[in-house]
């Protein structure tokens, strides 16, 4: 493998004219300015993934006296790894810029979006707010303090996901210790900032998000004059009012947000509990922000990052210890692509085949009925995957099987003749073709079985049926899942595995409907594969 160092280094120049690449990245066109020099779009020639990079000049850092506030955003951004703040890949030095390779986000600020958009209604407006608070617990929980949030901080990805982005004049919090700085956009600036008082850091963050829930949903901001001395007076005072077409629920939770004194304000714990909040909460949202922090090694990403010419071991070990470097980079670009491809696959079989209008759809399913979490019942149990999970990345240790094997040989130990041993296996069905093949058989079944359903995360279906059962009306509530299964060090024999599970209803029913999909599935696979 070639040398780091001088990799990094390497400046590629059209002949007599200015830099278009570095080390492994080739640069395009100019995406604007910022205070330090300009924003460029960029190429990782060995992903072909697109990324941005910040060009900072040198000489403007140093005669601006900014050496520090580089530094720290630099630190702090190698720090934070969610999938709602803008990712740092790498930083390379030049005798002349620092050169920062970030997240790529085309879909431009929230700012631009509510001015094209108008208030947003509750749903999206819901979504991006609950995308910014996982972010912003994610850095208070390092620690950090950003300071300095506002739809023009928040960026859109073209999936329309937020980043949360410009950590410069973040901080990082100390125990027993207060901040004081006045930073920050007027209109955002808590109350406490603006009188110049001491503040712990989180209270601030959670002020600049009530202001922009109040802009998402109402687009137009709480606090605003043209006349300074008059914007900081309502500010303090806590003079703004609320539009007569919000919800009972964004009603009563961003004054909550709003409140004065920072004492009384709700905290990001008590945001994440409120019931306006929770609504439609996607499940990887749903995790602590530690969950975030452990995230498992995707085996197709190395895989990718090995036909690079990587060694797949010193990637594991790189991306375990957080690092920023090529072997990261390519990792993670890998792994954005893998995931990218997942996810139109999975949309193009959704939107392929849609249930028939003439028995119903998915949306027929009472309101009331809603995603309810179970319990692990025994060492079979699955977890349910997020929404930004693949079938790729799922469960790889001892198969189900394997482990069925180990507590049936414990607890039979004391060598008598039991019989016949149950063999276990996890799932109704297993299917050896890709995930989209298998997605469209898994609907076709459902159609044919009389079933609603609606998805509730990528691989995952929330399902209802209700037809008579031994002379009696039933109704039964049902989960899909679809993920794939790669026996331990056998990943030749990876599969899809299907897998039901009953949330609400009769149990001899339940069982009935997984007899009649699973004989729908095998005789429609069956006929397509002839």
């Amino acid at each position: 493998m070639e040398d780091e160092a001088a990799r990094a280094g390497a400046t590629n120049r059209t002949r007599g004219g200015p830099v278009v690449g570095v080390g492994n990245y080739r640069f395009g066109k100019t995406l604007g300015l910022g205070s330090f020099g300009k924003v460029k779009l960029a190429e990782h020639v060995r992903t072909g993934h697109k990324v941005a990079v910040k060009v900072l000049n040198r000489q403007k850092i140093q005669h601006l006296d900014m050496d520090h506030k580089v530094r720290r955003e630099v630190g702090i951004l190698k720090l934070l790894m969610h999938p709602h703040i803008m990712r740092l890949y790498e930083v390379i030095d030049t005798p002349t810029d620092i050169l920062l390779f970030v997240e790529y986000v085309p879909k431009g600020e929230i700012f631009e979006y509510i001015v094209e958009q108008g208030r947003l209604s509750e749903e999206e407006g819901r979504r991006f707010f609950q995308q910014i608070i996982s972010g912003v617990e994610y850095c208070h929980h390092h620690m950090v303090v950003h300071r300095d949030l506002k739809p023009e901080n928040l960026l859109l990805d073209k999936n329309l996901n937020v980043k949360i982005a410009d950590f410069g004049l973040s901080n990082v919090m100390t125990d027993g210790q207060f901040l004081k700085t006045s930073c920050g956009s007027p209109n955002y600036a808590a109350p406490e900032v603006i009188r110049g008082n001491h503040y712990a850091g989180p209270e601030v963050d959670v002020w600049s998000c009530g202001v922009i829930l109040f802009a998402l949903l109402c687009g137009t901001l709480p606090f605003d004059d043209e006349n300074i001395p008059n914007l900081f007076k309502k500010i303090k005072g806590g003079v703004y009012t609320l539009p007569n077409h919000l919800s009972e629920g964004s009603r009563d939770l961003i004054p909550k947000m709003l409140v004065v004194s920072p004492n009384l304000r709700i905290t990001i714990t008590e945001i994440r509990e409120h019931p306006w909040f929770l609504q439609d909460l996607p499940d990887y949202l749903a995790q602590p922000p530690e969950a975030f922090l452990h995230a498992e090694i995707n085996d197709d990403a190395l895989e990718a990052v090995a036909t690079m010419g990587f060694v797949a071991e010193e990637v594991r070990q790189a991306v375990l210890a957080k690092e920023h470097n090529q072997l990261t980079v390519s990792y993670y670009l890998s792994l954005e692509t893998i995931l990218r491809r997942a996810q139109r696959e999975a949309e193009a079989v959704a939107k392929a085949v849609q249930p028939d209008p003439a028995w119903g759809v998915a949306e027929s399913i009472p309101a009331v009925y809603k995603p309810m979490s179970t319990s692990p019942e025994g060492p079979f149990a699955m977890s349910e995957p997020d929404a930004n999970c693949t079938p790729s990345s799922s469960y790889t240790g001892p198969s189900f099987t394997e482990r069925a094997a180990i507590i049936s040989k414990t607890s039979n130990s004391d060598g008598a003749d039991a019989g016949p041993r149950m063999q276990w296996q996890l799932g109704i069905l297993r299917d050896s073709h890709s995930a989209a093949t298998v997605l469209s058989n898994i609907y076709r079944s459902l159609r044919k079985i009389g079933a609603l359903w609606r998805r509730t995360a990528a691989y995952a279906l929330e399902c209802c049926v209700e037809k008579e059962f031994g002379g009696i009306p039933k109704r039964c509530i049902f989960r899909v899942h679809l993920f794939t299964h790669v026996p331990q060090q056998q990943r030749d024999k990876a599969c899809r595995v299907i897998d039901m599970c009953c949330v609400e209803g009769d149990t001899m029913f339940f069982q009935h409907i997984c007899i009649d999909f699973h004989s729908v599935y095998l005789n429609g696979s069956k006929s397509s594969s002839q």
